[in-house]
Order: C-alpha cells, then sequence, then structure tokens
C-alpha cells in the first residue's frame, strides 16, 4: 500500500481496478459488474435488464444541474438503454440563493424533459465542503429485452466511428471557467460559440447511441474526462484490443481547439462528452456510416481494431496519454 498523495482527476486505472474488487461472489442478478471502461452496470430484474450509471460535475459551475443530466444519460444510452430515471445529489457553496436553486433545477427539468427522463429523487443542501455547486448524477434505464451492449465486446477487425465532434464538452468549460485568460487571445466569436456548446452542438450522444444501437453497434463509449485519446484507450484496454487511429478522420469542434491552442493545451487529453465512439463489425461499418449521416449526425472511422494491445495511429506513433483532463492543468496554471 502506498502513501503517495493522488493527483487532482481520475484515479489511476489499476487502482480503480483494485478497489472496485469485493472479494465477494457476484450474485446472478449483477449481470454487469463495475468495471473500468464500462460506462454503467446491469442488472437484472423482471422486466429486463436495469441499466445504472452516475457521474458528478465537479470541474464547473456552469448549467450543472442540466450539466449532470446530460452526461450520465449518455452513459445509458452508450449501453443501448433508453434514459427514464434520474436522482441527483446537490451540494450547493454557502453564499448560494434561492433563485440559483430555483434556476438550477429548471434547467436540470428541461434537460430530463428533452430526454423524456424524470427527476424521482435525491438529496440538497448546502455546505460549506464545497467552493462551487456540485451535482452527483444517477440514470437509469430499462432494457426490457434483457440484452445491453458493452465496451468490453469490441474486436479485432471492428471499425470505430466517431460520431460527432471533440471537445464540446471542453471548449464550454474552458469558455466558463478561464473566459478572462481567453479574451482578447481568441475572437469573440469563437469564444461565444464556445460558451454556448453545450446546447449546440450539444454534449448529448443519447440520440446517436440509440441509431447505433438499432443499427447493430459491436460496442459504444462515451469519452468524458481524459478526452477522447482516455476514451479511446479506455475501450481498446477493456476489450483486450488494439486500435489504430486515422488522424485525419478525426472529428475536432473548432472552437475546443482553438481554445485549447491559446491555453497551450491538448485538445486530444480535454473533455470530450458530445462524440460517441462506436465500433461496428467491418462489414456493417460503411452502411452504418452512411444512414449515421443521412439522419443529420457528424460522423467518420477514426479506428480499427487490431489483435494486440495499444492505441497508435496509423502514420506510427502512440496516441498521446494523459494522466489527467488537460482541464485541470488549466486550472493548476491559473491559481
Amino acid at each position: 500500500m502506498s502513501d503517495t498523495k493522488l493527483e487532482i482527476g481520475k484515479l489511476p486505472p489499476a487502482l480503480l481496478a483494485d478497489v472496485l474488487v469485493t472479494g465477494r461472489p457476484v450474485p446472478p442478478e449483477l449481470l454487469l459488474p463495475p468495471t473500468v471502461g464500462e460506462d454503467a452496470g446491469v442488472v437484472a430484474v423482471r422486466g429486463g435488464a436495469l441499466v445504472a450509471a452516475s457521474d458528478p460535475v465537479t470541474l464547473t459551475g456552469q448549467d450543472v444541474g442540466a450539466h449532470a443530466v446530460l452526461v450520465n444519460a449518455n452513459d445509458i444510452a452508450v449501453m443501448g438503454a433508453r434514459p427514464r430515471w434520474f436522482t441527483a445529489t446537490v451540494l450547493l457553496p454557502p453564499g448560494t440563493t434561492e433563485a440559483d436553486v430555483r434556476a438550477l433545477y429548471r434547467c436540470m427539468h428541461e434537460a430530463l424533459a428533452a430526454l423524456d427522463a424524470v427527476l424521482v429523487g435525491g438529496h440538497v443542501e448546502v455546505t460549506d465542503a464545497v467552493r462551487r455547486t456540485v451535482v452527483v448524477g444517477h440514470m437509469m434505464g430499462l432494457r426490457e429485452d434483457g440484452a445491453f451492449a458493452r465496451t468490453a465486446a469490441l474486436r479485432p477487425g471492428d471499425v470505430v466511428l466517431q460520431i460527432g465532434p471533440a471537445p464540446v464538452e471542453g471548449a464550454a468549460v474552458l469558455a466558463a471557467e478561464a473566459r478572462d485568460r481567453l479574451e482578447g487571445r481568441v475572437a469573440a466569436a469563437i469564444l461565444e460559440e464556445a460558451a454556448g456548446a453545450l446546447s449546440e452542438p450539444g454534449i448529448s450522444v443519447v440520440a446517436a447511441a440509440l441509431r447505433a444501437t438499432a443499427l447493430g453497434a459491436a460496442a459504444m463509449h462515451d469519452p468524458t474526462e481524459g478526452g477522447l485519446s482516455a476514451g479511446l484507450y479506455e475501450m481498446a484496454e477493456t476489450a483486450g484490443v488494439g486500435l489504430v487511429v486515422s488522424t485525419d478522420a478525426v472529428l475536432w469542434y473548432e472552437p475546443g481547439r482553438v481554445l485549447a491552442e491559446a491555453l497551450g493545451i491538448d485538445p486530444w487529453g480535454l473533455l470530450a462528452s458530445g462524440a460517441l465512439l462506436a465500433a461496428f463489425p467491418a462489414r456493417d461499418a460503411e452502411a452504418a456510416q452512411a444512414t449515421l449521416t443521412a439522419d443529420g449526425f457528424s460522423c467518420a472511422p477514426i479506428a480499427r481494431a487490431t489483435a494486440g494491445s495499444g492505441v497508435g495511429f496509423e502514420a506510427g506513433g502512440q496516441v498521446p496519454r494523459f494522466a489527467r483532463d488537460e482541464l485541470i492543468r488549466v486550472f493548476d496554471e491559473g491559481e
């Protein structure tokens, strides 16, 4: 056991894998236990397969009610289920006003209504344990047929489509939290576009994931903290395969790239909600891409799975990997 202090951000994968082990037999109703790289857990219930996910919003105080709904809904959808029921633990810093609370919940309810999901419970309090509002969301969905998708189903030969650009979420958070450092360094129009990125192009991948499920996606993953890079590495390592990435095919959200460049950080490692990684068998990938494109989704084949391990570029070299999200580096440098 090490006394080394952990850095801000996600736990190291090896440590996370260790602490998720309960040491007890997995009960038969637990169809998918907590696993590094999987977006949600799955429990067998009488009505089918209950998919459950939990994620906090901690890196920004902007629109946290709606933000928490969307990132948790994404985790349900990439398992092939429709988000249905939401609970939220809301921690408010001292100084929060009644108007602040009403605005947070109004945005939360609006985001849920857009998904045809509903708030079913939770907890809210003002506490000096937080410096800004923190929302820990919990979303559930039901697959009545008992089926579900999983990241580990990726196989050698599969083609990974990127549906939606990255880093949309990172751009929105940078525009909100580092605006004073960006003003005068990037065009005002770019900064304003990034500031509205949570709504347009948006960070929800629910529609894309459900459409990909219907088209026969073999595996899906929702890249979030650690960016597109972390999403690809998590997908490869969870499935025990390698990935070869086509740099030119990656779909970038240009305001996110511009803001990242202005702050000296790498968009590969920047919060990437809004992009979906969906793997299809090679024989189906081209048709799936054509259908998704016709349905209005931006879509491109960015990687193919191989036997082996690692995530590398077609031209050679490894895709950069980040111990923590590049956004945290911006926060560190701003202190």
